[in-house]
């Protein structure tokens, strides 16, 4: 019976000289530690891909990718008609003749920034778009058709500007209201609460 209580031998790796040790006859001094093979190619990669990896399932979906941060849209501004006016057609920029309207286009301008025309009665106009001088403003509309003006300035804006671009808006609540219930999440006003001539000193300033 005691014969079967023995266990089979373990696996003994093979035994290596490593030197000699005089004292001991001059025999070779034997170990069972076998060699050892350097890192595998590549594992500084593979020691990074563990420390960026949250779960183990992030090591099976393959390289992890560069993380490329989008540029914000540029800010847009939307600019009211103003009734002084060139008397012929000409591009909406240069037909606008009043002190605040060109104060306003010079501040845009210095900025850089894409703007547009609010018009009472063209709607969303770019400032190159080519118009006749016209007689028509949002204060003498009903608030019907204040409400379908607006209505189609909105529907231009979602096809001619960036969903995500800030809007900053120079324009009195005539040309702001219409507008207000889709844009406000993420339009300002800077002139809000502002008097004409403190318009025109900001507009300066600015």
């Amino acid at each position: 019976m005691a014969r079967h209580c023995i266990r089979e031998p373990r696996y003994v790796p093979p035994v290596h000289s490593i030197g000699e040790q005089p004292d001991l006859f001059g025999g070779p001094t034997l170990c069972h530690v076998a060699e050892r093979k350097g890192p595998p190619k590549g594992w500084q990669r593979q020691l990074q891909k563990w420390g960026r990896c949250t779960v183990i399932a992030d090591l099976e979906a393959g390289p992890v990718p560069s993380i490329e941060l989008a540029t914000p849209p540029q800010p847009v501004y939307l600019v009211a008609c103003v009734a002084a006016k060139m008397d012929h057609a000409a591009p909406a920029r240069e037909l606008y003749i009043s002190p605040w309207f060109q104060k306003a286009r010079a501040h845009i301008e210095r900025q850089g920034a894409p703007w547009f025309i609010l018009s009472a009665k063209h709607g969303l106009i770019a400032p190159h778009d080519l118009i006749a001088p016209y007689d028509e403003t949002l204060g003498r509309m009903r608030a019907g058709a204040r409400r379908l003006w607006g209505a189609r300035v909105v529907e231009v804006m979602a096809e001619r500007i960036d969903a995500a671009a800030p809007l900053i808006v120079l324009a009195g609540r005539n040309y702001r209201d219409p507008l207000w219930p889709r844009i406000e999440r993420r339009a300002s006003v800077p002139m809000e609460g502002l008097g004409i001539g403190q318009q025109l000193a900001w507009l300066t300033a600015n």
